[in-house]
């Protein structure tokens, strides 16, 4: 009856357009897709280095004291440095460690412009944070 209708002949849908475009997009899906890496990842266990040095997590405290003719004078967790090894010094220290936190503590009649110099110093050596211990942060703790 289908077929009386639609004047004697059955109609079907042409899909060989259909199916190039498929074909198209999936060529298209396939060289776009990123290749993965089949397969698990191998950690090989490597040589311990040559020369390990302990890694020290002790907090580092830069003192700035009053030193004679008002030239202050530095203290780094009890040693006296000068004023030209602050830098050098401190990246000695900071070498092996991963976290790089210094602490500086100077005293009241210590300018301003000195503590900002080894803040700076500090900086320079490739240290990230830089605290500053005042005396009420001292007694408190």
């Amino acid at each position: 009856m289908l077929a009386e209708e639609l004047g004697g002949k059955l109609r079907n849908m042409n899909v060989t357009p259909l199916i190039d475009v498929l074909l198209v997009l999936l060529v298209i899906f396939m060289i776009i897709t990123p290749v993965t890496p089949r397969g698990e990842d191998a950690l090989l266990p490597q040589p311990p280095p040559r020369h390990p040095e302990p890694q020290d997590n002790s907090l580092v405290v830069v003192q700035v004291l009053a030193g004679p003719q008002g030239q202050p004078r530095l203290i780094i967790n009890r040693q006296s440095v000068t004023w030209q090894d602050l830098t050098s010094r401190l990246i000695y220290i900071y070498k092996t460690r991963a976290q790089k936190v210094l602490f500086v503590k100077a005293d009241d009649s210590i300018p301003w412009q000195d503590v900002a110099t080894v803040i700076d110093e500090a900086h320079h050596a490739g240290i990230d944070k830089v605290g500053l211990i005042t005396t009420k942060i001292e007694t408190a703790g």
